[in-house]
């Protein structure tokens, strides 16, 4: 699987830039995540093979929840890639993102608001309660 970060946001971020020039420095792929996109499976947006794209009706935003962080999702990276990535993302002054995920087999069955939902749960917990 080629590298690739699946990317949500909840708004424009001043740093979106320089995460994005990193990632082309690097030569990984970037994909956003609008909130139709995060009713899909990971596996779906992450492009493997078996996962298909599900169909959705419309009204689904009011059963969806609210994504107020940003979520970083790592498919296709070795452990040292992935050490380079976070320390250029840091040398270019892109400001840490609490929420972040490795694609796995088991959360690529869940969607991305069910991972949203997963990691905001563990981050907190390792927090004392806060993101």
């Amino acid at each position: 699987m080629k590298e690739l970060i699946l990317y949500y946001t909840p708004g424009n971020k001043v740093h979106t830039p320089l995460l994005r020039g990193v990632c082309a420095q690097m030569d990984i792929r970037i994909k956003n995540l609008t909130p139709e996109r995060c009713v899909q499976k990971t596996g779906y947006l992450a492009g493997i093979e078996g996962f298909e794209k599900r169909e959705v009706s419309a009204g689904y935003e009011k059963y969806a929840p609210v994504m107020g962080e940003e979520l970083l999702v790592f498919c296709g990276f070795s452990d040292e890639r992935l050490d380079e990535l976070l320390a250029n993302l840091k040398k270019a002054g892109v400001p840490k993102i609490p929420l972040k995920a490795i694609l796995t087999k088991t959360n690529a069955e869940w969607t991305i608001y069910q991972l949203y939902e997963q990691i905001r749960q563990e981050h907190a917990q390792m927090n004392g309660g806060h993101l």
